[in-house]
């Protein structure tokens, strides 16, 4: 082993391994669930239903069909483009460009992203 390697070992550990972008990512996950709930929400109920305006449900063959989704959809969409695009950009920062400022490898960042999906989940398998 050399020095070099020994002291690229040694700052990687001051940095924290992999703890400091695990927990970064599941922190940034809390928020990202609003978006990931709208999304679940669109694709289990909206996306399902038979009809996609009101005037629909008086039509033949229109059995899966529900005012109050169909009365929430929009809002639902607005907000998750809202939220959604927010969060993107919280993951561009936090996962690509601080590190890079830092000086430090994306892949351990980028890797451990996929902790961002655990609150969401851990909440509908609650539920």
């Amino acid at each position: 082993m050399s020095e070099t390697d020994a002291g690229a070992d040694r700052d990687q550990r001051a940095r924290g391994g992999l703890w400091v972008p695990g927990l970064v990512n599941l922190a940034v996950g809390i928020p990202a669930m609003i978006p990931l709930y709208l999304a679940w929400w669109l694709l289990t109920e909206y996306l399902p239903m038979d009809c996609r305006s009101t005037g629909d449900p008086a039509g033949a063959g229109s059995v899966n069909c529900n005012y109050t989704t169909l009365d929430h959809a929009f809002p639902v969409m607005l907000l998750l483009a809202v939220t959604g695009l927010f969060m993107l950009l919280v993951v561009l920062m936090v996962d690509v460009l601080l590190p890079l400022r830092r000086g430090d490898r994306l892949g351990r960042w980028l890797g451990t992203a996929v902790l961002i999906l655990v609150p969401f989940t851990g909440c509908t398998a609650l539920v």
